[in-house]
């Protein structure tokens, strides 16, 4: 009589250490999505030249051309019409005109 007593409380007990483990409390995950376009550029990485030369965007110095090779780094700008430029020394190697949108990943090609 008393086994019967203790295995139909162990029985209980189990039965409610089970329901309790299934309770999953409700998350919420929060993130910031950034859409503004990107700007890339490919080259031949092995050039020096190429990875010292700078990148102009309408007319403001944005860093080297080697830290946005295309599949590596990036520029974000803001959605619009943007002048690129890519120069070395006195040389121009890039000069072009785009308008970039929200989300659009655009790579140049750079000679």
């Amino acid at each position: 009589m008393v086994t019967r007593k203790l295995i139909a409380a162990s029985l209980l007990m189990c039965a409610l250490a089970a329901l309790i483990g299934c309770v999953q409390y409700p998350t919420e995950r929060q993130s910031v999505v950034d859409l503004r376009p990107q700007i890339s550029f490919r080259f031949d990485p092995a050039d020096a030249r190429m990875n010292e030369a700078r990148v102009l965007v309408n007319g403001l110095d944005s860093g080297r051309l080697g830290d946005f090779l295309d599949g590596q780094g990036s520029l974000r700008v803001l959605s619009g019409t943007h002048a690129v430029r890519v120069v070395s020394g006195s040389d121009v190697l890039l000069d072009e005109r785009a308008y970039l949108g929200d989300g659009v990943a655009r790579p140049f090609i750079v000679k």
